[in-house]
């Protein structure tokens, strides 16, 4: 991949360039336009669909519908820049639309900003040669970060491998990152008369009314990201430090959307970030500052998502430390679909997986939340959260994804340990203290007092009554004590070592294994209902060029119900103050969540779905779990959704019979976290890296930093 080109100055009456745009849909502070409208006598704006070359990454429904509100914006600013059009095409090879509309045009030069993900680079590079090859002048920029790749490294001149030193060799550059670019004045298609552009299709009818609501949450496009931005730093910023845990309110940015594709610079993010920090330090305010501080710590995490799937491109199919490769994963995807649809029996888990479902969002605490559950509780294969994230997120970004999916299975050198389960009661309390999160998309459990919403199975029976909540019925039992999960998780990490420690042991003397070299185990493939079916149909294109039409029976939005209509506009970015009609809820004002010794409640039963684990004396690869669990009364449980017109609440349906043990194991103790490389310093022997920072972050500091999500 090309590095930007020096500066040019004077435009060539009878150059004319092809500016590919991909996730770069602004015209502000984009240097491949503005180096092209600068040197170029004519420029050809141009945008290419191509999908299926992302292989099982094929966008969501909602990220196709930003997508395509996204192009609609572009193509009216560049209209009224002086382009005649974007011209768009669809084909299942880019680089050979591009080759093609070059010759359709007789463009000389093609302009493009770089992407740092795996599939990008390859694709780039292939580009850049046909092109190349063909005498075409190809030049790309960096429009995504604030330092590209390559600028980056420590004193040896070698990448980093944790995010602390990273991002504070970013914020020690001897140079700043460049200041953002205004809009081109003016922009010269000349006749594109003869260059036609295809129809793009994003949805199908049976998406258009789910796609719809999304219109009364979300303004795509560059603009509505400048107001989105400035509506942040002029609102919530100042108290980002104090607010952004707050799980029932609207005060972190929602930026990532127009982050992800584009539409904002995230260089113009930093500098205005910047200036506020310096006002509010002159000032003397210094939780202003803090917040400023942090806000850009997450600038930093989006920076060293793109940093880590540069160096190690893989970063998004295998673990980057290479033990976690022996971790015997349960490959269930019962399990997987209980958690998808939000039927875990943990409030706090199942309300943000509605909301997902619902919304296309999470804030970035509740994404931790229900990704370390997934991990930690389930054992699910992290690659399979991963991928839903991507499949059902507005924001959906395969390097942040990566990097938050990584860090929370333990896979990075400063991630969050993996032994340590979350309890999600105390979570609960933590970013939803009043309940009214759980509340708003778990509204069986609405009438229920804050003092056991986040764990109902504690709550008396006349409690339970008076709120009609019926556990098993119409909200179900937890899907797995965390004592439970506790012992299991114990007895898988047992494993891994064991089997860890069998391969170091069967290699040859002085040979070591790299970081993420996991070659050897293939990656557990994704369950067969996550695979989205795809309906190909004809579109009215070029001959031979095919669009795509996709349906995920399991992920479909229903219609909202009138009540829930109100939930969509309220995590809009003009987000006003709305009024809640609904019956007050008792609850109190001062509760204080019980201490670690009081809420350990001592079994009284069999574990719920225990079973043993084989432990291999020889060394060979994990044998993952392919087997439900899970209490058959869970998985034997059936539900079904109501209706498109029906709301987004499935109407559990439960077993004929059906037993709960009371054991709850609330094992959350608030301490430090410690990396793997804290505590089985032996794993340093299976890493080829030239050199380990000796400052490691500690868990409480990454937990304060890393979400799966980039800009919260």
């Amino acid at each position: 991949m090309s590095v930007s080109s020096s500066s040019m100055c004077g435009g060539d009456a009878g150059m004319k360039c092809v500016v590919w745009f991909r996730r770069d849909l602004r015209v502000e502070d984009n240097p491949a336009l503005a180096a092209a409208a600068r040197t170029a006598g004519e420029v050809v704006p141009a945008y290419v669909w191509s999908p299926e070359e992302d292989g099982p990454y094929f966008p969501g429904r909602v990220s196709r519908w930003w997508l395509s509100q996204s192009l609609k914006h572009l193509e009216a600013s560049l209209h009224r820049l002086g382009a005649g059009k974007l011209v768009t095409r669809r084909s299942a090879d880019s680089v050979a639309a591009l080759l093609q509309l070059v010759r359709d045009t007789g463009a000389t030069h093609l302009f493009f900003n770089h992407l740092y993900d795996p599939i990008s680079l390859v694709r780039d590079h292939r580009l850049k040669e046909m092109l190349t090859s063909e005498g075409i002048v190809v030049q790309s920029f960096n429009a995504d970060l604030l330092y590209d790749p390559w600028e980056v490294n420590d004193d040896d001149g070698q990448p980093f491998n944790m995010f602390m030193p990273f991002w504070n060799r970013c914020l020690s550059m001897p140079y700043d990152p460049p200041a953002p670019l205004l809009p081109p004045k003016r922009i010269n298609s000349g006749d594109l008369s003869m260059c036609p552009s295809d129809d793009l299709i994003f949805e199908d009818e049976s998406e258009r009314g789910s796609n719809a609501l999304l219109a009364r949450a979300w303004s795509p496009g560059w603009q509505n990201a400048d107001k989105a931005l400035s509506a942040f730093l002029n609102g919530p910023l100042i108290d980002y430090s104090v607010n952004r845990k707050k799980a029932d309110s609207a005060n972190t940015s929602l930026l990532s959307p127009y982050l992800h594709f584009g539409e904002l610079s995230v260089r113009k993010v930093f500098h205005l970030v910047r200036m506020k920090q310096l006002v509010w330090s002159n000032e003397g305010n210094h939780a202003a500052e803090e917040s400023c501080t942090l806000f850009l710590r997450s600038v930093g995490l989006r920076e060293y998502s793109r940093y880590l799937c540069f160096n190690h491109p893989c970063s998004h199919e295998k673990p980057l430390l290479a033990h976690l490769r022996f971790f015997p994963w349960v490959v269930d995807e019962s399990t997987f679909k209980f958690w998808r649809q939000g039927r875990t029996g943990y409030p706090l888990v199942d309300a943000g997986m509605r909301e997902l479902w619902a919304t296309g969002w999470l804030h970035d605490r509740i994404r931790v939340v229900v990704s370390s559950f997934f991990v930690k509780v389930l054992q699910l294969p992290w690659r399979w959260g991963m991928k839903y994230f991507w499949d059902t997120l507005l924001d959906a970004d395969l390097e942040s994804d990566a990097l938050g999916w990584q860090y929370i299975s333990g896979s990075l050198p400063d991630s969050r340990e993996l032994d340590h389960i979350d309890n999600p009661q105390l979570e609960g309390y933590k970013f939803d203290p009043h309940g009214e999160y759980v509340r708003r998309w778990l509204p069986e459990l609405a009438r229920l007092p804050t003092e056991w919403i986040h764990h109902p199975w504690d709550a008396p029976a006349s409690v339970l009554q008076a709120a009609g909540v019926e556990l098993g019925s119409n909200y179900p039992l937890p899907i797995v004590e965390l004592d439970t999960a506790q012992v299991r998780l114990q007895e898988a990490l047992s494993e891994m070592w064991q089997l860890e420690a069998a391969s170091r042991a069967a290699m040859d003397t002085g040979m070591e294994e790299g970081l993420g070299d996991s070659s050897e185990v293939p990656p557990i493939e994704f369950p067969q209902d996550l695979q989205m079916e795809v309906h190909w149909e004809p579109a009215r294109v070029a001959p031979n060029v095919l669009t795509t039409a996709q349906r995920r029976q399991d992920q479909m939005v229903p219609t909202m119900t009138t009540s829930l209509n109100r939930v969509e506009t309220e995590i809009s970015a003009d987000l006003g103050n709305s009024v809640d009609s609904r019956a007050e809820v008792p609850f109190r004002m001062h509760f204080e969540p019980r201490t670690e010794r009081e809420e350990i409640i001592q079994s009284t039963g069999n574990a719920v779905g225990t079973n043993g684990i084989h432990h291999h004396n020889n060394f060979q690869q994990p044998q993952h779990r392919m087997r439900n669990i899970f209490a058959p009364s869970v998985s034997e449980a059936s539900s079904s959704w109501t209706g498109r017109d029906g709301g987004v609440v499935p109407v559990w349906s439960p077993p004929a019979a059906s037993g709960h043990s009371e054991t709850y194991g609330a094992d959350e103790a608030d301490v430090s976290s410690r990396s793997y490389l804290d505590r089985h310093p032996q794993s340093h022997r299976i890493m080829n890296w030239h050199q380990l920072s000796q400052s490691l972050t500690t868990g409480r500091d990454v937990e304060n930093s890393v979400q799966p999500n980039y800009i919260g």
